[in-house]
């Protein structure tokens, strides 16, 4: 993929990202991500379809509660002109995104441009903003992994936005939907994210959480039947997460989310999107989440980042745990990989990495860690007695009176009966410790 360079080149001195090997000493360049490398009989470029974060990447200046941003971007000159600065930013987006190598982006709707004082006025904007990102897509053969709408940003969501108690926020809330579903479609996005920020509650007292959540499924049922009729193919993703901003989200964890999407009959369209650093608020590992995710087969997509282990919040930081990564790609590839989705990379530099090369080591670091996470797991699967481990730790199910239970031939009583003469169980280790050797052992 060759770099497409908009009226002016904002990542000056920075080539195209290429694979070179984990002997090279060059930091502009990928040690273990090799595209076309077949690993489990698929390319990497096949298993990760990597695409690049707008918000974060290109709209993150490094702003906190405590101080504003630190990061001064060259593609945010024309801030009076929104259309001109959106195009000026999409500009910069598809240099970065060729000059990756990705094949994918991802997008808030008000990422794109930023929203106008009035509806009709927005989606005019992001109707322009569409044009000049079809021109970009085609130039660069780049395509749009997901798009979602931000209805948690502004003061009117405040209260929540399908789950707000106020019935004209919730009808604001399907507008806003449309059009992103609309600039979704324009695109020929693959996919369609809800991400609910304010989905929950700050507290029970004021809060008919029942009629929330009803409403909650009822406005994902007209987007998905609005979206069907007007062609979409793609998959309908719920991505979960605790908490932050509001105290408890009503998309909580991975289990949460399958019942939810079960309850509101919403199964033959929606999967989950799993973030790392989601997981691991909710206490959970990333590999947890992805495995209970991949039991219901629902894993349709990843966030890709991790949380700092002593704080409680949303750090998103890239990731670099390699140990997480391969235990992730064990679920991964023994799931079959993900189901339309892709590994967007929702992560952001640290507040003092202010300089724009930064933002391509990060990435060029999250994208190594993934695909040695794949690696390991490979060969763990193909040159280790793992599996047979695995196996024979549940053999007894695999015939006699295990086998029986398995397949619902069994009552209470049966088991019982078993139990009364087949004396006290034998006491057999699970070899923890040696699973986690083995998965050393390939690192």
């Amino acid at each position: 993929m060759a770099a497409l360079i908009g009226e002016k080149e904002y990542f000056k001195g920075i080539k195209e990202i290429k694979f070179e090997g984990k002997e090279s000493d060059n930091p502009m360049a990928y040690k273990f991500y090799n595209p076309d490398q077949i690993v489990a009989g698929k390319t990497m470029r096949e298993h990760f379809r990597f695409a690049m974060a707008y918000w974060h990447t290109l709209c993150g200046t490094g702003g906190d509660p405590f101080g504003p941003g630190t990061k001064q971007f060259p593609w945010t000159t024309s801030a009076d002109h929104p259309v001109q600065a959106a195009r000026e930013k999409a500009d910069a987006a598809f240099e970065f995104v060729t000059k990756m190598g990705f094949d994918y982006y991802c997008f808030h709707d008000y990422d794109l441009v930023d929203e106008a004082d009035t509806l009709v006025e927005s989606e005019k904007r992001v109707h322009q903003t569409v044009e000049y990102l079809k021109e970009k897509m085609k130039a660069s053969g780049v395509k749009l992994l997901w798009g979602t709408a931000n209805l948690f940003s502004h003061p009117r969501f405040m209260n929540g936005a399908a789950s707000n108690p106020n019935f004209d926020v919730v009808a604001r809330a399907g507008a806003q939907v449309k059009i992103a579903l609309d600039a979704t479609m324009e695109l020929n996005g693959e996919n369609y994210v809800f991400w609910g920020g304010r989905e929950g509650y700050m507290s029970l007292l004021n809060t008919d959480m029942k009629l929330e959540q009803d409403n909650i499924g009822r406005f994902m049922r007209m987007a998905r039947d609005y979206a069907r009729g007007q062609g979409f193919k793609g998959t309908f993703f719920i991505e979960p997460k605790p908490m932050e901003p509001s105290k408890h989200q009503y998309d909580f964890d991975a289990a949460t989310s399958i019942n939810f999407i079960r309850e509101q009959d919403l199964q033959d369209d929606f999967k989950l999107n799993i973030e790392v650093n989601h997981a691991t608020l909710a206490q959970h590992t990333f590999q947890h989440e992805l495995q209970v995710a991949a039991n219901a087969g629902m894993l349709g997509s990843i966030d890709a980042n991790r949380g700092d282990y002593q704080n409680g919040w949303d750090t998103d930081q890239f990731p670099n745990n390699i140990l997480e990564t391969a235990e992730a790609m064990l679920v991964f590839l023994k799931a079959g990989g993900l189901q339309g989705g892709g590994i967007n990379f929702d992560a952001k530099t640290r507040r003092n990495s202010t300089d724009l090369e930064d933002i391509f080591l990060a990435h060029i670091g999250g994208a190594d860690t993934f695909a040695r996470g794949l690696l390991v797991a490979d060969s763990v699967l193909n040159n280790s007695n793992y599996e047979q481990l695995l196996a024979n730790r549940y053999a007894s199910f695999e015939s006699g009176k295990g086998l029986d239970f398995v397949r619902g031939s069994l009552t209470m009583n049966d088991l019982y009966e078993y139990a009364k003469v087949g004396g006290e169980p034998e006491q057999i280790s699970g070899k923890q410790e040696l699973y986690e050797n083995i998965l050393n052992q390939h690192v």
